[in-house]
């Protein structure tokens, strides 16, 4: 059996912690991991890993071996990018997944600049508000705004959002700024199902999270549409800080409740982890990574939280 490749399913079943996971992210059977195991065992003349039937774990031999698989590949990917140069132009397709609204923000018009300068790649934008499973999908990279699950992924921090009150300023001169939570009850909201499932208000006070169940006079599903009907004046609605950044730097809407707001939503790069990273994908990861951080950094200093 090739080398090489045992090397590779040796890595990927190290760094997975089981046979199952690396046979998905490496798009081969289960059979096909252990027969590669088997090989790489038999001709060691050591077991590389504790088997139960609960969980995998690498022997004393396996974790000695494992720093040495992974310089090796590492060298091999080094003199492989040497052979074609540093510079080699990145070719085929990928496929990036993140949210409807971040898609259609940052990464879709960071793509089509990449693309650009690219001409050799082709690319499919998935925007949807959903987990994706990147292997099964076969998904290349996915930016993600959410706290990260413990994942095989590897993952690179952009930055982060912040979940904002919003109002108009017309509708505050009619109605008044509330001061507290608790005066949100008082005010026309208007509820967006995909922030707010079930019409509760989350917040922080003192350093612990509180909730305040509120009654939506409208409720819609898009946050387009809530923030629509925010800028028109019709109520008070909560929105993620790049949404709403330049209505907020331009004072169609302001920010209510700052100092009650909860913890910032982490945004980052994932992609799955593999011995070797194609090189349409560091490519693109070398691009978008200092692009995305600049957008949200400028969300950040748009969207500071208002009284």
């Amino acid at each position: 059996m090739d080398r090489l490749h045992e090397l590779q399913v040796f890595v990927a079943v190290a760094d997975n912690a089981g046979f199952a996971k690396a046979a998905r992210l490496l798009r081969l059977s289960p059979p096909a991991v252990t027969r590669a195991i088997a090989s790489l065992e038999e001709r060691l003349g050591a077991r590389v890993f504790q088997r139960t039937t609960r969980r995998v774990s690498l022997t004393d031999v396996g974790a000695r071996f494992l720093e040495s698989a992974k310089r090796i590949l590492e060298e091999i990917e080094n003199a492989e990018r040497e052979a074609v140069g540093e510079g080699a132009e990145p070719s085929g397709r990928l496929t990036v997944s993140t949210s409807m609204t971040f898609g259609r923000a940052a990464v879709t018009p960071i793509m089509c600049d990449f693309l650009a300068e690219n001409p050799r790649v082709d690319a499919r934008v998935l925007l949807v508000d959903r987990l994706t499973d990147l292997v099964a999908e076969g998904i290349d990279l996915a930016v993600r705004l959410a706290p990260l699950p413990d994942s095989t992924l590897v993952a690179r921090r952009l930055g982060e959002v912040r979940r904002v009150l919003i109002a108009s300023p017309s509708y505050l001169r009619r109605f008044g700024k509330p001061r507290a939570p608790r005066d949100l009850r008082e005010h026309t909201f208007i509820g967006l199902t995909r922030l707010m499932p079930s019409a509760e208000y989350r917040y922080f006070e003192r350093g612990k999270p509180r909730s305040l169940a509120l009654t939506p006079r409208l409720e819609v599903d898009d946050s387009l549409a809530a923030i629509q009907a925010v800028e028109a004046g019709h109520g008070i609605s909560i929105a993620l800080s790049y949404q709403v950044a330049e209505l907020l730097r331009t004072r169609r809407v302001v920010c209510l409740l700052g100092q009650y707001a909860p913890p910032p939503v982490p945004v980052h790069l994932v992609y799955p982890q593999t011995p070797m990273v194609a090189p349409k994908l560091r490519a693109f990861i070398d691009f978008a990574t200092p692009r995305l951080r600049a957008f949200l950094a400028g969300v950040e200093k748009s969207s500071g939280q208002g009284a």
